[in-house]
């Protein structure tokens, strides 16, 4: 088998450019793991006030060496992916028993829904909560007494933030365990469509609750193709769950053995053993290419354009958003789950899932076989599914033909030859659209401009019947300097009502959109942005722009605007409220968004 030509001049590319940022942190973590087991450091006062409460286990701590797991756990009961890992540690705790080992919380991070905060105030908190996650896991393992680390996390920012903190514990094994989605219910099509008919007065609220309770209606992650499963699918591509996990169903036998299993194999994996596998070893230059190529074979959430690059500074790489465009441009696209079509991801995990998908990319030669990860060396062990054969956990050959090629399908028959998300560039400056839910019609927009500062304010605009003809609606100062970048995803119904009107009509902003972003094209994180004084604070209503995501350019077409001064914005209401007055700092030390929009240096 081939490598692709330009996966390979990619990750060289990134290979280089991290020569001295990689090895400054490898030799960090080389002269971490060279202290050898870190409880057996403490002093015997230490020791006892790390093992007081651990029951049965107390005199096993003090006296053997048997290997001692961290779990670092994400758990609330109001996010229903993160709701199962409420019984997750005492499960964990038995398994590794079993194994003759030890296991405690080592510490617990918050964990935010998007979902409950779109188009709220507590949105504005959400990007920042990865870095506050990746701060609080450093918090979790600084007592420095494990050998090994599990990670219970699932969501949006949940999952970057662990990643980026497991990392600065990158002499530790580290296994992510998945709590899985929930089982399906009302499709994530008529939800959609019910959205749409509230936004247009055509139904009332009582109905549209009535749709969002049915579609969102036990535990587990949503089922639609947004950031949280787009997390799921990296963490198998760049081999961190064990194979197959990520979409088992919560509260079923399978998801029981899995998690048993993950964290045994996370101790298996110490340095007390023979199979020596830190994470810091997992997480390579040819790890996060891995995932690039997962992101963009599988339509996958326009967020990772962020939080992968702030993954990998946390591990001394560096990536930029032009690594993911020449990727996108050869990556095939072989999977349609909403919203880039109508499954559901409990439907693509029965067509074959990811393990279908990681075979077909390896056998066309679009990702690096050779790979360490939790199931061993080769990225190959991750086209295995896990099935139970007389209550025991197995592995076996997943399938080699899609089972359903409306959801997924092989690389020599892709839906589109390029990958799901662009990068685009030009005298608006550099942001990226997620192409593959956008008709092909629909991706090229030359409209004048309303600009606005605030969601609130478009909404406005649409129901007093402002957008009369094609229009691009610009929202801007809502970067992460100006209030924390915030999602934008409520105004999707709307700007899809003006789109099935035939209107031609599209979102520039220097914000977030939904992981789970649609039909309506949008050119989103925008930088530089407004409040750095980009060329996006200088439009104004009327001027000629043109978003092309074929060709991937960018452009003012109205002379004269570069020579305009940038306009400035009231943001006060924007400091405080909600927790957001607790983030200033970070609003004051934040990197742009195309340098991960992170508060932690490289």
């Amino acid at each position: 088998m081939t490598l692709n030509a330009t996966l390979l001049s990619v990750t060289n590319r990134i290979i280089a450019r991290s020569e001295t940022t990689r090895g400054t942190y490898l030799e960090r973590m080389r002269a971490a793991a060279s202290k050898g087991p870190a409880r057996a450091h403490l002093s015997c006062s230490g020791q006892a006030h790390a093992y007081a409460a651990t029951g049965e286990d107390q005199d096993h701590l003090a006296t053997s060496s048997a290997g001692h797991l961290g779990i670092v756990t994400a758990y609330n009961d109001m996010l229903s992916a993160h709701q199962p890992f409420e019984t997750y540690p005492a499960k964990i705790r038995d398994a590794v028993r079993s194994a003759g080992g030890t296991a405690q919380v080592a510490g617990g991070v918050p964990a935010m829904c998007d979902g409950v905060t779109q188009g709220e105030a507590g949105m504005e908190l959400s990007l920042f909560s990865r870095d506050v996650i990746a701060m609080a896991t450093g918090v979790a393992l600084s007592h420095n007494v494990f050998d090994a680390s599990v990670y219970l996390g699932v969501c949006d920012k949940i999952v970057p933030g662990l990643v980026i903190g497991a990392q600065s514990f990158g002499h530790l094994p580290a296994v992510f365990l998945p709590a899985g989605p929930m089982t399906s219910g009302l499709s994530n099509d008529e939800k959609a469509k019910t959205r749409v008919a509230f936004a247009k007065g055509e139904i009332g609220r009582d109905a549209l609750l009535k749709a969002e309770m049915a579609a969102y209606h036990g535990p587990g992650t949503c089922t639609f193709y947004g950031t949280a499963n787009t997390n799921q699918m990296l963490m198998e591509f760049m081999g961190l769950h064990l194979p197959g996990s990520s979409f088992v169903t919560p509260g079923t036998p399978l998801r029981e053995a899995l998690t048993k299993e993950g964290a045994k194999r996370a101790l298996s994996l110490s340095a007390l053993g023979n199979s020596y596998t830190p994470v810091c070893d997992i997480l390579d230059e040819k790890a996060y290419v891995n995932g690039i190529v997962g992101l963009m074979a599988s339509g996958g959430s326009t967020n990772l354009l962020i939080h992968l690059v702030a993954m990998a500074r946390a591990g001394g790489i560096i990536l930029d958003w032009q690594d993911f465009s020449e990727l996108s441009d050869v990556v095939p696209l072989l999977a349609r789950v909403y919203p880039n079509g109508l499954a559901d991801v409990n439907h693509f995990h029965a067509a074959g899932g990811l393990g279908y998908m990681i075979g077909q990319l390896l056998g066309a030669g679009y990702l690096h076989p050779d790979t360490k990860t939790v199931a061993g060396d080769g990225l190959e062990n991750y086209t295995q599914e896990p099935f139970l054969e007389n209550d025991e956990l197995i592995w076996r050959k997943g399938t080699e033909s899609s089972l359903n090629d409306a959801i997924v399908r092989p690389a020599t028959n892709p839906f589109q030859a390029t990958g799901g998300l662009k990068r685009l560039h030009g005298s608006l400056g550099t942001g990226v659209i997620k192409v593959s839910a956008v008709a092909e019609e629909h991706r090229v927009v030359e409209a004048p401009v309303r600009v606005f500062h605030d969601q609130d304010a478009v909404k406005a605009a649409f129901k007093a019947g402002e957008f009369t003809g094609d229009t691009i609606v610009v929202v801007r100062f809502q970067g992460p300097k100006a209030n924390g970048m915030p999602e934008l995803h409520s105004l999707t119904p709307m700007l899809a009502i003006l789109q099935g009107q035939g209107k031609k009509v599209a979102l520039v902003t220097d914000g977030r959109m939904s992981g789970a972003s649609g039909k309506v094209p949008a050119a989103i994180h925008v930088v530089p942005e407004a409040l750095d004084g980009g060329p996006i604070a200088k439009l104004q209503d009327g001027d000629l722009v043109r978003m092309d995501a074929i060709s991937g350019n960018l452009e003012i077409l109205t002379d004269g605007v570069l020579e305009r001064a940038a306009v400035t914005a009231d943001l006060s209401a924007n400091e405080f409220g909600t927790g957001r007055d607790l983030f200033t700092a970070f609003r004051r030390s934040v990197a742009s968004a195309d340098e991960g929009a992170s508060v932690f240096g490289v």
